[in-house]
């Protein structure tokens, strides 16, 4: 499958523009360069010790949300995978680390359940994503205030360890993240598999017709993104040790804007994991630079939409202008293709 399908060709530019690692990891740097600037002290080992965890749990979140806007939808119920993947790391073990092993299995596995139950709804019944996943939020709040009664618990001392420790330097949280990155990468760039999901997000008609069990291959992608929304709600719910029961409503935006981000194309196909999780770890940044420079959280969220519209702009009108270069160029070289006597191109 060309990743370059239905883009126009001959620009080395594109790249900078739809489905590449480079242009953000570019972004990231700068971003990283000027921070100082904006924020004194917004680079130093104590800052950056302190957004690496939250870094990698956007970017466990931004993996799960690429995989479903690959497949031509969006996931709304990321806050409510998280929060209870949270409840059940925390509510299961309680308290007990003898306990935490069933906690974790069933934050990773539970939601990736219900995204099963999503992809289905989405795939086989034809359902708008949004609608079937803002519902699927909706039920699981409701299995979270059902397990909590409303009071968070708190987490296992060994889950505490685990999230706050490092190995080699590197942040736990952090490299579970870059596992996860690893793996998922290699599946959906160097495998039939991947290839398949691909194609299916480029045209779902055209895959049946090759076919591609569309059903089995678009909950597959709903089902993963459950899974590492699981992932991410554990491990925050152990690195802030007492999550609270809404812990996942700041991730739904940034997610969203960490995959347009990253590059991935809003109407499927086109995706990359590892951009995705660069650009958790620009927004990341870019929030940090936010506080430190003393505005509200709330410019947090107009900040990242106001980064979201500027990137989709731009892509547009790049594509647009291309894409009618493009046309110009074909339409030159065909009126000055020498002619045969019938008057017809030769």
């Amino acid at each position: 499958m060309d990743e370059n399908a239905g883009r126009p060709r001959g620009f080395n530019i594109w790249s900078l523009f739809y489905g590449s690692t480079a242009s953000i990891v570019i972004a990231t740097v700068a971003l990283f360069l000027i921070s100082p600037l904006l924020a004194p002290g917004s680079t130093s080992w104590a800052a950056i010790n302190g957004m690496l965890p939250f870094a990698a749990v956007l970017a466990l979140v931004a993996i799960g949300q690429t995989l479903v806007v690959q497949q031509r939808g969006f996931d709304l119920s990321v806050p409510g995978m998280m929060s209870l993947a949270a409840v059940l790391v925390t509510a299961l073990p309680n308290n007990d680390d003898s306990r935490l092993w069933l906690g974790v299995l069933a934050a990773i596995l539970i939601p990736a359940a219900f995204g099963l139950i999503s992809g289905i709804t989405v795939s086989w019944l034809k359902a708008t994503s949004l609608i079937v996943t803002l519902g699927m939020n909706a039920v699981l709040y409701g299995f979270v205030l059902w397990l909590t009664q409303g009071t968070p618990y708190g987490a296992t001392d060994a889950l505490k360890s685990f999230t706050l420790e490092r190995a080699l330097g590197i942040p736990n949280t952090l490299a579970i993240a870059l596992v996860v990155i690893i793996v998922i990468a290699f599946i959906t760039k160097r495998t039939t598999v991947g290839w398949r999901l691909t194609a299916m997000g480029v045209s779902p008609p055209a895959a049946e017709v090759l076919g591609l069990r569309v059903v089995r291959y678009e909950t597959l992608a709903y089902g993963a993104a459950g899974a590492c929304y699981g992932i991410a709600g554990a491990l925050l719910a152990g690195y802030v040790q007492t999550p609270n029961i809404f812990i996942g409503d700041p991730y739904l935006l940034p997610s969203i804007a960490a995959v347009v981000l990253g590059g991935t194309a809003l109407s499927g196909g086109i995706a990359s994991v590892i951009a995705s999780g660069v650009a958790a770890l620009f927004l990341t940044q870019l929030n940090q630079i936010v506080l430190a420079a003393g505005w509200p959280t709330s410019t947090q969220f107009i900040v990242q939409s106001l980064v979201i519209l500027v990137v989709v702009i731009i892509r547009e009108t790049v594509y647009r202008l291309l894409a009618a270069r493009a046309r110009k160029r074909t339409a030159s070289a065909a009126a000055t293709r020498p002619r045969d006597d019938a008057g017809v191109h030769a």
